[in-house]
């Protein structure tokens, strides 16, 4: 009867995971461009992130904000489905008791963004390729981009380049997402009980999508530059990071390692308030057809 009940809550949380996916691209991918566009436009093509916004909707119009949403969009659901179940699942690995302790929580989150890694890097790969087209004649669709990827390098070196790297940036992104999340959650808790008002939802989600951000920088940087490159990265992971991350520092200094981060922290106050609400409220709504 454990085994059943578990697999219900896993089922809830891969579908309440999808829904918080698709709000968080809905909300906050506009911002996601700017901050793609900060980390791998040529030097001196923008002077900011307001720059950024005002070329972008002026050369290739508003919806050019959305750039690169189709991938996101299809493969964001699946990828916050995979991994509120890879966290529920984690969860209940670290300890078979319901609450866990923050050091704990952190663990499960870290195990989650290991897990998630399989479908974030190309997701992300594909998302940053389309950002990184400027509104040119030569611009190509999402599924041209898929094929040439495909044709070209495979499905190591092109479908899943950055691999490494990403699952480099998630381990520490969604340990700093899920315990901030927690604590704030918590805290509020100790003040209205469990049965949290929406706005604590948004804001315990608010305070994890800050924590995320500032937990995968540099990384997110290096990521993005390695996935939009030509060519495949060479040598072993830590090379080509460490190499990469040499790179950025001879053309832009320390700055260039954070580029992004301004856009990245104001996105991930609604992005991420909009995917846990959605996933809360999601949850809960299935719950009491499953009851678990």
């Amino acid at each position: 009867m454990a085994t059943k009940s578990s697999w219900k809550a896993t089922l809830n949380e891969l579908i309440a995971g999808s829904v918080g996916g698709a709000a968080q691209v809905l909300v906050g991918h506009p911002l996601d461009t700017v901050k793609t566009r900060a980390q791998i436009a040529p030097k001196g093509m923008f002077k900011g992130p307001m720059d950024i916004i005002a070329q972008t909707v002026r050369k290739e119009g508003f919806f050019a904000l959305y750039k690169g949403m189709a991938s996101p969009l299809l493969g964001i659901a699946g990828v916050n489905s995979l991994l509120f179940a890879a966290y529920g699942v984690s969860k209940r690995i670290v300890s078979p008791y319901p609450q866990l302790s923050l050091p704990e929580t952190s663990l499960a989150g870290a195990m989650a963004g290991a897990a998630n890694t399989i479908l974030a890097s190309p997701v992300e790969m594909f998302k940053v390729r389309m950002q990184g087209q400027y509104g040119g004649a030569q611009d190509k669709r999402l599924s041209a981009v898929a094929r040439e990827m495909w044709s070209q390098w495979g499905f190591r070196k092109g479908v899943m380049r950055g691999y490494w790297v990403t699952m480099a940036r998630e381990i520490p992104a969604y340990a700093g997402f899920y315990t901030a999340y927690e604590f704030s959650k918590r805290k509020f808790a100790s003040i209205y009980g469990s049965e949290l008002p929406v706005w604590a939802l948004l804001a315990s989600g608010s305070t994890g999508g800050i924590a995320y951000w500032l937990s995968c920088y540099p990384l997110d940087v290096i990521k993005s530059r390695v996935q939009l490159r030509q060519t495949p990265p060479i040598g072993t992971p830590v090379q080509y990071i460490a190499h990469e991350a040499k790179t950025v520092l001879a053309e832009s200094g320390l700055k260039g390692l954070f580029s992004g981060l301004t856009p990245s922290l104001i996105r991930s106050i609604p992005a991420a308030a909009s995917t846990f609400a959605a996933f809360e409220i999601t949850r809960e709504y299935l719950a009491e057809f499953t009851g678990v």
